[in-house]
């Protein structure tokens, strides 16, 4: 069962492999924030996953964040979501991402609990 306050911390290390000029969102070597808005994905994936029912994940379905300062190459960045509403299959979660004490980001996410097989195939 998933319930409001549920909460998952993912972190990285700013690598070439997650800066803008890789992902191709910008052209300097700085943490992309598409990688960030993904890290953040991921923590909200993370908080949920044991709380699943058997064969069910979650899809993202909505996401915005702002984006606030740079990380550069060898830093250290979190990740955090919290689960902040839960509507039948809709969660919504509160994200913020951290290097050390600097915020560089928050905002909210949306994912849906989804049966994996038949989501797979609606895909193909």
């Amino acid at each position: 069962m998933i319930e409001i306050g549920l909460k998952h911390v993912s972190d990285m290390v700013v690598t070439e492999e997650v800066t803008a000029v890789r992902i191709g969102s910008g052209d300097m070597e700085v943490l992309a924030t598409p990688a960030m808005m993904a890290l953040m994905e991921n923590a909200a994936m993370l908080a949920v996953a044991p709380h699943l029912p058997e064969d069910c994940t979650t899809v993202g379905g909505h996401i915005e964040s702002s984006h606030l300062r740079p990380s550069k190459l060898g830093d250290h960045v979190t990740a955090t979501a919290v689960v902040t509403k839960v509507d039948g299959k809709k969660i919504e979660f509160k994200v913020v991402a951290h290097s050390g004490d600097t915020l560089l980001g928050e905002g909210t996410h949306l994912r849906f609990i989804v049966d994996r097989n038949k989501f797979l195939k609606r895909v193909k």
